[in-house]
């Protein structure tokens, strides 16, 4: 301790040295709050950077360098494809749709699309075996990418059921977050490996590279599978034992969806995109196309969302924002995490206002506490504009699905947050169909009956409610 003193008296009896800290501090503001606003954010999270940033000299930069917000270049001739003719839809049942429709496919690139069947699958319970029968059905292909999948008894028997199909001649393509499946190790797919079948991360840290920043913050948060090209899944469950209920009696309740038709084209190239992306290859786009069933449209329209720092648009963003703007009757809103921006909280408490049915179902503790005081930090304004807020308590809801009036959902890997709509890589499928539409409002009423209401008049103890809430709101453009 002696020594660290010495060396601080040393360090302040240098000459000058306050002044030089001072410059010093001053260039580094200058010069990182330069790189921050050319960025062009939006200001709430340009101005919560720049003031967290100053306060941490130095270290700020690391910090930014690390986890700060990066663009992705990629897709470009995808976009700038789909973009050139939007296709002329013919009109028929759910014409409401076909603004929402247009404006998905402007801003991800993606067509729109019809499924022939839409399947709810509640739980990891109903998720997967219906995923391991399907997998079991391959007779080409089974393409995998996942943000968590951890080595346990779940994960453990999709592998070998992946094995099985892999040694059978069946092509098999898994694809995993470097972060969300840290838990695993390559030796734990060495029999998928070995079997033939194909494994890549997506977005390693290359901390070992200095010169290239690291993708830390920008991860792949979606859930796809595509089977032969005629069997899709897509929704919020990842493959983990914290997700069945089976297995854990706090597993998550969370929502997945099974489906069928053309739209499972759309789940397959988006894909594609991201195994070419992550590992730097094209040669087995052929074989992929080869494979594909021929199109058939189904009774169901159906649009694939997909959203990630590769675009400025955030297509599920204002698909949601868009969906919301519709309705004319109700909204009802889940997700595990709630951090509107300024659009979304605007278009929610309008509807609200304007006497629709608005209804949000959030968990009554998530599995991040700052989370759950960002999220209540915005009770007071919903609650004030005639919105109904639910929190729901048995377990941790975490399924993200949005149902307006009588035909329109969303569902899929995306949260109701700022990380969701423009740092991860997400999907979410709309839905317009009354079938699949009464199908969730019956889930959701159901889940009404576990979620006690919120009240204006809840007790809200300054230190353990208010404070902490006010406090997180300013983290929310991070979050």
């Amino acid at each position: 301790m002696t020594a660290l003193i010495d060396a601080w008296d040393a360090l302040w009896a240098i000459p000058h040295i306050r002044a030089w800290l001072t410059a010093g501090w001053a260039l580094y503001l200058v010069w990182l709050g330069s790189w921050i606003v050319l960025q062009k954010r939006e200001p709430a999270a340009t101005l919560s950077w720049l003031i967290s940033l100053a306060a941490l000299p130095y270290i700020g930069f690391a910090i930014y360098y690390i986890l700060g917000p990066q663009r992705i270049v990629r897709h470009r001739a995808r976009r700038k494809r789909h973009h050139a003719h939007l296709p002329t839809e013919a009109e028929g049942p759910g014409d409401e749709s076909l603004e929402l429709r247009a404006l998905a496919h402007a801003t991800s690139g993606l067509a729109p699309s019809t499924a022939h069947d839409v399947r709810l699958l509640v739980d990891g319970g109903s998720k997967y075996p219906a995923l391991l029968e399907a997998i079991a059905q391959a007779r080409d292909h089974v393409h995998l990418e996942y943000y968590i999948y951890n080595p346990d008894r779940t994960g453990t028997a999709l592998r070998d059921a992946l094995v099985e199909r892999a040694r059978a001649g069946v092509k098999v393509r898994l694809l995993v977050d470097a972060m969300g499946s840290m838990q695993c190790r390559k030796r734990f797919f060495d029999p998928l490996i070995e079997a033939g079948g194909e494994l890549a991360w997506f977005h390693p840290a290359r901390l070992w590279l200095p010169w290239k920043r690291p993708w830390l913050n920008l991860r792949t948060h979606r859930k796809i599978v595509v089977i032969d090209g005629r069997v899709g899944f897509l929704g919020g469950i990842n493959i983990t034992d914290e997700e069945d209920e089976r297995l854990r009696d706090d597993a998550y309740r969370d929502l997945h969806l099974r489906v069928e038709g053309d739209i499972v084209r759309s789940l397959q190239e988006v894909f594609v995109e991201d195994w070419a992306y992550a590992t730097e290859r094209k040669d087995f786009i052929g074989d992929v196309v080869q494979a594909m069933p021929a199109p058939q449209a189904g009774p169901i329209h159906a649009q694939l969302l997909v959203s990630g720092p590769d675009s400025p648009w955030e297509a599920i963003h204002r698909t949601h924002v868009g969906a919301i703007h519709s309705a004319t009757r109700r909204i009802w809103l889940t997700t595990p995490y709630f951090v509107p921006g300024e659009a979304a909280m605007m278009a929610l408490t309008s509807a609200a206002l304007g006497g629709l049915d608005v209804r949000l179902l959030l968990p009554q503790m998530s599995d991040s506490r700052l989370v759950t005081w960002c999220v209540r930090s915005y009770y007071d304004d919903l609650l004030a504009a005639g919105v109904k807020v639910y929190e729901y308590g048995p377990r941790m809801l975490h399924s993200k699905s949005l149902l307006v009036d009588d035909r329109l959902v969303i569902i899929g890997s995306a949260n109701f947050d700022h990380r969701s709509f423009r740092l991860n890589f997400e999907s979410s499928l709309l839905i317009d169909d009354a079938g699949v539409a009464n199908a969730l409002a019956l889930l959701i009423e159901r889940e009404f009956a576990s979620a006690p209401r919120v009240r204006p008049d809840r007790p809200r103890p300054l230190l353990t409610a208010r404070l902490p809430e006010a406090l997180a709101r300013l983290m929310a453009p991070l979050l």
